[in-house]
């Protein structure tokens, strides 16, 4: 028995090393499986300024750049949204606190009733695409429109490493200015056009990314966009991408002439790799131009119509703007794109590719405030490009981060913890009652709000936090290597931590899970102070390392830190290092060499603790 077993053995070995030895060198084995699709478009559109309809065509190459074999794809239609009994229709009139700009309160302050803008929308005020043909390589293809979805069932299915070709014509109605696009914003503004042609759905490692649209944010596939814009010759035109064919004809271009048909001249665009295509229109547009040094022209575009404060405004903010393109380059990474524009539109402020929409009519450190959030996004939701979906707090809340580190910097704010405001937000939330984990999808939060201090405040304080667990210096390198690693990659959450424990040494799974996995909270207590004895708890049931103040009763002050065991090392620092604090016990015992006067935990303030009143003691109270 043991030789016929020895002897299979063999021929295992044998046939397996024949295997691996048949070529001229042995099989290698991939470290790296990343990859992502590409989708290149080129669209000829034709925009008639007086029933906010155009036509369109549309190629887009795509590239299968996966392992896998494609049997079908799917286009986001997003204008489809902004009709009765859509998605997005249903969703406001169920949620308890529906977005102000998408719904009417009919009833009182006291006791709201709201009512769906989009419900009320007549037939020419609606948003919609309708797909006219679509073919792939010149054969024409079936599909099913699915609210805000096409979904498509190839012919022939596109294999691993093909390229295809679709092209499709359609016609579209801009929407009344309700959420992010449309028409005639309430400041006059006469196009947003965000999210306004097919837009082919992400297909990644986790698959298809065909979500309906219903009232957060969006993924895309990276690629080159090649757009001519056909539209009245008294609209100027500003948003993602070069234009190829400018004339200085009230528009503040200074190129070549661009083509005229009749009344109308069409304005071209190249926009190098990058997942979105966005643009504004107004007949009334003003352009100044600033150049920022060693990096991109900005581009300004605002209604000459505004009152003069506000046009003072807009002219107070082009040289901040640089400042901020300047902040974020050095504190995060160079922006790649030689310009970048901010343009009046939309409904509050919105980031796209190469540009954001903003409502205009703010005062001076509003507008400087909008256009830091969204040119932040540049760098976390266009450079980066998380899926805002599944991880918009990685887009929403970095952003938040840094832009408020800028705006504190920039315009002389100087607070000793910038984000503080964050931290009371998120500690609001957590005591709310109505808090879900940050892994919940972006349009699944029981209620607006929950959302909004999600995303924003807590994704803010999870960086900053970072910063208190492994030290700024090297939250402040993890930062730029994470940009440099994975811009123009789509990264997840995982990649943020495994990044910062490689540049600080330290173990963080734990952190990751409980700050964004769950909703466990934060809640560390001076349980108890003796002469020379110091009694900590912890109450909450997440972890962390812990900095401490203690002043003693000669007026001296000591500052000590106690590691957390799990994170198998420690952050750099000043402070008297003492042994680490194991999470499952729930006491930690000090001994100091001076009688106490007083003791805090966390004297920065950049531990999310949920409850700060029990943090301190003091001998004198």
């Amino acid at each position: 028995m043991t030789l016929k077993i020895s002897s299979l053995l063999c021929l295992f070995m044998l046939l397996f090393s024949s295997e691996m030895y048949a070529q001229d060198k042995p099989i290698t084995y991939k470290t790296n499986h990343y990859w992502q699709q590409q989708a290149d478009y080129t669209m000829d559109i034709d925009m008639d300024v007086k029933s906010y309809q155009f036509k369109g065509t549309q190629n887009i190459k795509y590239t299968n750049n996966s392992p896998d074999v494609l049997n079908n794809v799917f286009y986001h239609l997003y204008f489809n949204a902004f009709q009765p009994n859509s998605e997005m229709d249903a969703r406001l009139q169920s949620i308890a606190d529906p977005d102000r700009r998408m719904a009417t309160n009919v009833g009182t302050k006291e006791n709201p009733i709201y009512e769906s803008r989009i419900a009320k929308l007549n037939a020419d005020e609606i948003g919609y695409i309708k797909v006219k043909s679509l073919k792939q390589n010149g054969k024409k293809l079936t599909y099913e429109l699915s609210g805000t979805v096409l979904e498509v069932k190839l012919n022939s299915p596109i294999q691993p490493g093909e390229t295809v070709n679709f092209d499709m014509v359609f016609d579209a109605q801009v929407p009344v200015q309700i959420r992010r696009s449309g028409r005639n914003n309430k400041e006059g503004v006469a196009l947003s056009m965000a999210q306004w042609y097919p837009k082919l759905a992400e297909y990644d490692d986790e698959g298809w990314h065909a979500d309906a649209y219903i009232a957060r944010e969006f993924h895309g596939v990276w690629g080159n966009f090649d757009v001519k814009i056909t539209i009245d010759k008294d609209y100027t035109i500003g948003g993602t991408g070069y234009l190829q064919n400018a004339h200085k004809i009230g528009h503040g271009y200074t190129e070549e002439p661009v083509k005229t048909k009749g009344k109308k001249q069409t304005w071209h665009f190249i926009a190098p790799n990058v997942h979105d295509f966005t643009w504004a229109a107004d007949p009334d547009f003003i352009h100044d131009t600033m150049q920022v040094p060693n990096g991109p022209t900005l581009h300004f575009f605002y209604q000459n119509t505004m009152p003069k404060e506000n046009l003072d405004n807009w002219r107070k903010l082009q040289p901040k703007t640089v400042e901020l393109m300047q902040y974020f380059s050095e504190h995060v990474g160079m922006y790649p794109y030689k310009q970048y524009s901010v343009i009046q539109g939309g409904d509050g402020g919105m980031e796209y590719a190469m540009c954001t929409l903003i409502t205009g009519e703010r005062k001076y450190s509003s507008l400087v405030g909008v256009t830091a959030h969204e040119m932040a996004h540049s760098w976390f939701q266009f450079l980066l490009a998380s899926n805002e979906s599944k991880h918009e707090w990685m887009d929403e809340g970095f952003t938040s981060y840094i832009s408020t580190l800028a705006m504190n910097e920039i315009m002389n704010k100087n607070a000793s913890n910038p984000l503080a405001g964050s931290y009371r937000s998120y500690s609001g939330l957590a005591n709310s009652g109505v808090e879900q984990p940050l892994t919940t999808h972006a349009d699944r939060y029981n209620v607006n709000r929950a959302y909004g201090a999600s995303a924003y405040s807590k994704g803010a304080v999870f960086l900053a936090q970072l910063g208190y667990i492994i030290g700024e210096d090297d939250l402040k390198k993890t930062i730029k290597k994470y940009f440099t690693d994975f811009s123009f990659k789509h990264p997840k959450p995982m990649d943020v931590i495994r990044t910062a424990e490689k540049i600080s040494e330290i173990e963080l799974d734990w952190y990751l899970m409980d700050f964004t996995q769950t909703t466990n909270t934060i809640d560390y207590a001076v349980k108890d102070v003796e002469e020379h004895t110091i009694t900590l708890e912890r109450i909450g049931i997440m972890p962390m390392p812990i900095d401490l103040k203690v002043m003693y009763t000669d007026g001296s002050t000591e500052n000590f830190y106690i590691p957390l065991r799990q994170m198998r090392g420690e952050k750099s620092t000043s402070a008297t290092m003492k042994d680490d604090w194991a999470w499952a016990y729930p006491t930690y015992t000090l001994k100091t060499s001076k009688s106490i006067e007083s003791v805090q935990i966390d004297p920065d303030g950049m531990m999310a603790d949920i409850n700060k009143d029990n943090n301190v003691f003091s001998a004198s109270k």
